[in-house]
């Protein structure tokens, strides 16, 4: 279980408490989607649960569902709003495995023919209001 502390100090735990900000695609009572300040392309998506998770193995079944389905539709609506090739989809546990944000999230990246993923310290931070237009074609595509 969580400790409170680890969940007041958490960046998507706060961006889920409308306490830092985010560029909002989608929200649920269980689920917030929204693009990623450090995106590998326009329109690269975080969903993340509502409820702080650190690793997916924590996560109930019927959770990780919703987690999922959420997903998928956040990469149709990707898909369509910036005319990608594909749609990579990962979600990474544990620092072993290239987690850097200790609460569960799913990357709906949208990919082109022959490109490779960036490391994060190659990607640039977003311009907030790029970041609006972008998330205002998903919604529309929703």
């Amino acid at each position: 279980m969580i400790d409170a502390l680890t969940e007041q100090s958490c960046i998507f735990c706060k961006i889920v408490r409308k306490e830092s900000p985010a560029t909002i695609v989608y929200e649920d009572r269980d689920v917030l989607a929204f693009l990623d300040i450090y995106p590998q392309n326009d329109g690269h998506t975080l969903v993340v649960p509502k409820k702080h998770y650190t690793t997916i193995y924590e996560v109930p079944d019927e959770e990780v569902a919703r987690l999922y389905k959420v997903a998928k539709k956040i990469a149709c609506a990707v898909k369509r709003s910036v005319n990608a090739g594909g749609i990579s989809i990962t979600q990474h546990n544990e620092a072993g495995a290239g987690q850097d944000i200790f609460h569960v999230h799913v990357h709906v990246i949208p990919r082109y023919e022959g490109q490779r993923l960036r490391r994060i310290e190659e990607i640039p931070e977003a311009n907030r209001e790029k970041l609006e237009e972008i998330a205002k074609k998903i919604r529309q595509s929703l």
